[in-house]
Formats: structure tokens, sequence, C-alpha cells
């Protein structure tokens, strides 16, 4: 998983609440185990009309912001059925960064798995950020992990928190693998003494 300690780019503005999963990476774009390839279909019901062809009212098809890595979003972001498909999309669009007022509790969880920073803020602060986001551009936006301090466009500041452990696993890039391969020489330490007293287990 690649580390995230400090992340500058421009900030979408996506101005909706209750985005779930569904709205995030539609059904029918399940099929597939692997983490990418997804990122094309990131809100497919929004992003294309029945023919296919971009949606240019979407703020993802808009030229200042097709390559943002940052997402401002409404409350209850990430609600509905528990697909990781839905952070690997985020992700493989090029958003490692998500905030809004709140989270639905299984995708807030799976965005650490992933390597995604989501961050939760009061409503106040997620408006002024969604106003700074709708600049286009302009609207570079800071997030540096290691001091939880988000840097807007006019160099206003915005603390947030984290849980430390999980601030850990991302600065890192541990995912739950990276986090085993941690303990390895232990591993290897407990499975020599043991082809010693166990010998049967390992022939």
């Amino acid at each position: 998983m690649e580390p995230f300690k400090k992340l500058t780019g421009v900030a979408a503005p996506l101005d909706l609440i209750n985005i779930d999963t569904d709205m995030i990476i539609p059904k029918q774009f399940l099929k597939t185990i692997k983490r990418t390839g997804l990122g094309v279909n990131l809100f497919a019901e929004m992003r294309y009309d029945d023919d296919g062809k971009e949606n240019p009212d979407f703020v993802l098809n808009q030229p200042a912001w097709r390559k943002a890595q940052i997402l401002v979003a409404g409350a209850n972001f990430g609600c509905g059925s528990s697909r990781e498909h839905a952070p690997w999309a985020i992700l493989d669009f090029g958003i490692r960064c998500v905030i809004a007022p709140s989270f639905a509790d299984i995708f807030y969880n799976n965005c650490f798995k992933n390597g995604i920073l989501p961050i939760i803020l009061p409503q106040e602060q997620v408006d002024l950020l969604m106003d700074d986001a709708k600049r286009g551009a302009n609207a570079i936006v800071t997030v540096d992990l290691e001091s939880q301090e988000i840097t807007g466009p006019d160099g206003g500041k915005i603390k947030f928190d984290v849980d430390p452990f999980r601030k850990h696993c991302l600065i890192n890039g541990l995912d739950d693998i990276g986090l085993t391969l941690v303990k390895k020489p232990s591993i290897d330490t407990f499975e020599d003494r043991q082809k010693l007293s166990q010998p049967w287990l390992y022939a």
C-alpha cells in the first residue's frame, strides 16, 4: 500500500448527502476482484448518460476537477452495502482523501485498509472547504497527515483528528498483510522452534 504522509492537490466538491456505495460504484461493475480499472466507473450513473457519454454537468467530468485527488462531500458518505469496490474505485480514479461530516462505518474502515484518508469534520468546516473546492483549478488543498492539518487555498488551516493506529498504518503504507509481515521475524522464530519441537507438523 502506498504511504500517505502529505497530499497536495485539487479538491472536488460533491455537495450531496447519503452518497451510497452503489452510487460510488454501481453493482454491474462488481464482477472483478482486481483493485484496478474501476476508476473509469466511479460514480458511473452520475458521470455518464444512458448512451455512455459523459454528463458535462457532473463535477468530475469538468476540466477543473478531472484530476482531483481530494473529495469534499456531504454527510453519511459511503452508506449502503459494504462493497470494498467502492474505495477501490475512488483510489483508482486518483482520489486519496475524502472529507465529509460523517461516513458509514464499514466504508470508513475500508478506506484506511486501502490507503485512503477519510476525514471527519464539523459541518461548518466542511462547508468552508466545499466553498474552496468550488473554485475549480484554484482549489488547491494540502492534507498533512503527520501534523493532522488541512491547508486551504488562502492559507487557512483546519485541524483534524485521526486514530493513532490508523495514522501509523497510513503513514507507513501498512495494510493488513503489511501489518502481518512486520511480525515476520517473530513468525520465523516461532516456526523454527516449532519445527524442532513438533516436526510432524511440517512432514
